[in-house]
């Protein structure tokens, strides 16, 4: 499973949302915290180029905001990113 990092703010409803679905898909993630720390919120913008949160990556890949990942998880297109994949279950015998 790939390394998921979530920049996010205390006072984010958008934030809520992002690690809450992660979290209903089993995902761990790293939350990073920007609210009081110049050094991290430059970090994010650019890595991301964008100023708001959350900023949400797996791996390498730029996911974007919440808004981006919901779209993602709706199209199917979200869990072969994360490593999320039924196939590998197996079937009882």
């Amino acid at each position: 499973m790939p390394n998921v990092v979530v920049y996010s703010t205390t006072v984010c409803p958008y934030c809520v949302r992002a690690k809450a679905l992660l979290k209903r898909k089993g995902v761990a993630f790293q939350e990073i915290m920007i609210d009081n720390d110049r050094a991290l919120m430059r970090e994010m913008m650019e890595r991301s180029q964008r100023r708001t949160v959350p900023q949400i990556f797996i791996g390498d890949h730029h996911v974007g905001g919440y808004d981006d990942m919901a779209e993602l998880d709706s199209l199917g297109e979200l869990d072969p990113l994360l490593g999320i994949n039924g196939e590998d279950e197996e079937e009882p015998t």
